[in-house]
């Protein structure tokens, strides 16, 4: 991949709705260079896939943090099946090492996130927890 791919790549993260005719103007190269190379990227799996972005997606709560979880037993599924029934809840990771799952929450006040960690620690199987504040984001990377 050379400076145009990663270029195209670039502005494609930006506006993946693009035309290709603005593509060409912005990167300096001809619609069918863009055309050419973006059917390469994709060919050889450097571009996945292309997605759609809700507002829901890019407006973020104003208070956010990560929930690290410890559950007892192989209660993981079901917990993991309550936690996305959690509307502040926006992800759920199982991960390994110390803590068992790795929850984003979004919320609009602090009261509203003591709320949802309460609710959360009081799921049954749910052992220990430790939540930590995010305070700013410098890239967010949507799938």
């Amino acid at each position: 991949m050379d400076e145009t791919d990663q270029r195209l790549i670039a502005e494609l993260r930006r506006d993946g709705r693009a035309a290709l005719s603005d593509l060409a103007d912005r990167l300096g190269i001809s619609r069918a260079t863009v055309r050419a190379r973006m059917e390469r990227l994709a060919e050889r799996g450097e571009i996945a896939g292309f997605t759609v972005l809700t507002r829901a997606d890019v407006s973020p709560s104003p208070v956010r943090g990560l929930m690290m979880i410890g559950i007892e037993g192989r209660g993981g599924e079901r917990i993991m099946a309550r936690l996305t029934g959690i509307p502040a809840v926006q992800a759920v990771h199982s991960t390994n090492g110390k803590w068992d799952l790795i929850v984003e929450l979004g919320t609009q006040t602090l009261a509203e996130l003591d709320e949802v960690i309460h609710r959360i620690r009081n799921i049954e199987g749910v052992t220990t927890s430790e939540t930590n504040l995010l305070l700013s984001t410098r890239k967010a990377v949507r799938r």
